[in-house]
């Protein structure tokens, strides 16, 4: 009995066209226009050589000192030595970014106002306050320049080392796919809704047929669930795959604990739903907006629509951070994407089967103390 009732509930969800468009075909569209809106967000990001000019003259060549260290420097200019009306056709054209000129003392020109524009002038600026203190020195005690004393200024050292909190380099655009396949584990909650409304006989006159059915409760409850977990598992596992092998999102190659957490989470998004549509005897339309009203609101804290709300709940009010599965599922994804220890992957992944039990149980108390005067 419990394998004919799984898949009679399995052949209804699929044939349900709503369903499947909103379970299936949404995340697909919606990871698509991500993909085209998101894609080019950190290439836009990087760093490129800053392209400049500089007036090869006399004055230039008597200031040895000011080629080398701008030449000591490869992967910030791009340097360019050009006569000074060739340099203004590059900067018209847009060539170089600026050119600098040294006539009567250093001369910094640039078409528009920028960071690099700034980073150029921030350059020159420390140049010539080290240029000028050495100046100085040299004027109240000439026997500095024994020893070694201007190429002591210029010598500037790095004492920080720049290193990565996790395996991966940080990405805020990952979060916006990874939020997306939490919104695609909670619309299981659609699934898990019309198995316990197909249940409920004062709604519908299949429910009518299931309550008088000579089958314990229980038993209907899980074969209904499963099917609804099976469906949103092959929705959610379409959606990885487009995903990881078409989009080219970077998942991890942790492919037992993505599966892992796929499986989690699809299972609290289903029991979410039951127990919504459990506890809640008005019709199918009042819970369907419930269920659209509250798996929204909770993956646009998770950052599904503006990636810096996730911070902000964080350092806000941390507390809804744990209370909200879709930021529980998105972190998960990101946890094996990023950090090297799983402390907080399998922290959330707790949470989750936690609540998965609890809604679970609540929807098995509610239905199966549900009485009809007559149906």
């Amino acid at each position: 009995m419990f394998l004919h009732i799984y898949l009679y509930r399995l052949k209804c969800i699929i044939r349900d066209k709503q369903n499947v468009f909103w379970t299936l075909m949404f995340p697909l569209i919606l990871a698509t226009f991500f993909h085209l809106a998101l894609s080019n967000i950190s290439n836009m990001e990087s760093f490129t050589e800053i392209k400049i000019g500089i007036i090869d003259n006399e004055e230039l060549r008597e200031h040895k000192e000011f080629t080398e260290i701008i030449e000591s420097v490869p992967d910030l200019f791009n340097v360019t030595y050009v006569s000074r009306t060739n340099a203004d056709k590059l900067l018209e054209d847009g060539t170089i970014e600026g050119y600098i000129h040294f006539d009567g003392g250093l001369k910094l020109f640039v078409r528009e106002s920028g960071i690099n524009e700034t980073i150029i002038k921030s350059f020159l600026d420390d140049y010539m306050q080290t240029t000028s203190t050495i100046n100085t020195i040299l004027s109240q005690n000439p026997a500095a320049i024994q020893d070694g004393l201007p190429d002591s200024l210029f010598d500037r050292k790095d004492y920080l080392k720049a290193g990565s909190a996790g395996k991966s380099e940080p990405n805020t655009v990952m979060n916006y796919f990874y939020t997306l396949i939490a919104m695609t584990c909670l619309y299981g909650s659609f699934s898990g809704l019309k198995e316990v409304t197909a249940l409920q006989g004062n709604l519908s006159y299949q429910g009518a047929r299931m309550n008088m059915a000579p089958v314990h409760r229980a038993k209907i409850i899980t074969a209904s669930m499963s099917a609804a977990i099976t469906f949103q598992l092959l929705v959610v596992s379409t959606v990885l795959v487009y995903l990881i092998w078409v989009l080219k999102i970077d998942f991890g190659n942790q492919t037992g604990y993505i599966a892992l957490t796929s499986l989690i989470s699809t299972v609290t998004g289903v029991t979410f739903g039951t127990f919504i549509s459990s506890v809640n005897r008005k019709s199918e339309g009042v819970k369907v907006g419930i269920l659209i009203g509250t798996t929204m609101t909770m993956s646009f804290l998770a950052g599904l629509m503006y990636d810096k709300m996730k911070y902000i709940v964080h350092t806000k009010a941390p507390v809804l951070s744990f209370l909200n599965p879709a930021n529980l599922i998105a972190d998960s994804f990101y946890a094996l994407y990023y950090y090297d220890t799983y402390t907080r992957f399998f922290s959330n992944i707790a949470l989750l089967c936690g609540y998965s039990v609890l809604f679970g149980a609540l929807t098995y108390l509610a239905v199966r103390r549900q009485r009809y005067a007559s149906i």
